[in-house]
């Protein structure tokens, strides 16, 4: 006789007496004891490591490396930029020797130099971002080189004020003050005339000064009017006679003697 049951629920009640007679084990006793108390999810996290590349990470390289990297990849750009110019050249040439004899090789050699000419574009465009990041190092490691300068000076400052207060210094300075008017007053005692002609009074003897002064101008004045007074001197006259003339020559002395010595042999 057949049963009037739904095979599902035959089915739910032999999933009943297996687990009464077996029940479900833990998850430690399925996977192990990596799921134990020490290791409990140690593949996991082991996978997850790999999976996003936790672990050992690489020391970076300094500024100086990095600067010195960027100026070798630099001059492998300039190289390669000399290189494609000068194929750019050659391509043109080549279209220019074909021209209308081949007009497949010239257009050919046309594109060619297209796509030379955007190699040496991006060429330029890569080696621009290089020198750009290379000038940002070259900077921030200037920037922090003078910040640990800054540090080190206002160590220094600091170090030399720590043993000094802003009030024992207006003190010592209100201190010198004080000295220097001492000093002042002290030299101004001593410069002081003391005795004789102390009570003589200044002004007396500014009006004796002039008195003397107007007297001394008076004399002169009387001096030069008394020159002009002097009867003019006289100066001797030009002499009106012709005055002896100067010796003879030798010539005329000679001639002379010769006429004597003939007058006295006739």
């Amino acid at each position: 006789m057949m049963s009037s049951r739904c095979p599902k629920e035959g089915l739910a009640e032999s999933g009943l007496r297996v687990m009464r007679q077996d029940p479900p084990r833990s998850k430690a006793e399925v996977c192990g004891p990596l799921w134990g108390a020490g290791g409990r999810g140690r593949v996991a996290m082991s996978g997850l490591g790999r999976l996003f590349g936790r672990g050992k990470k690489e020391k970076g390289p300094t500024p100086e490396e990095a600067i010195q990297k960027l100026k070798e990849t630099e001059k492998i750009l300039i190289k390669k930029q000399e290189f494609l110019e000068h194929k750019i050249q050659q391509e043109l040439q080549t279209a220019k020797k074909h021209g209308t004899k081949n007009k497949r090789a010239a257009l050919q050699a046309l594109r060619r130099k297209k796509r030379l000419e955007q190699q040496l574009a991006q060429t330029d465009g890569t080696l621009s971002t290089l020198e750009f990041q290379r000038e940002a190092i070259e900077n921030a490691t200037t920037n922090v080189e003078v910040l640990r300068t800054m540090e080190l000076a206002a160590q220094g400052m600091k170090k030399a004020y720590q043993d000094m207060d802003i009030d024992k210094v207006d003190e010592l300075m209100a201190d010198i003050t004080e000295q220097q008017e001492v000093a002042q007053q002290i030299s101004d005692a001593i410069s002081r005339p003391v005795g004789f002609g102390e009570d003589v009074d200044e002004d007396e003897l500014l009006e004796e000064l002039e008195e003397l002064e107007q007297e001394e101008l008076a004399r002169e004045v009387l001096d030069v009017e008394d020159k002009e007074e002097e009867p003019p001197i006289k100066l001797p006259s030009v002499p009106s006679t012709h005055l002896p003339a100067g010796p003879a020559p030798e010539a005329d002395e000679d001639e002379e003697a010769l006429k004597q010595l003939a007058e006295w042999v006739s």
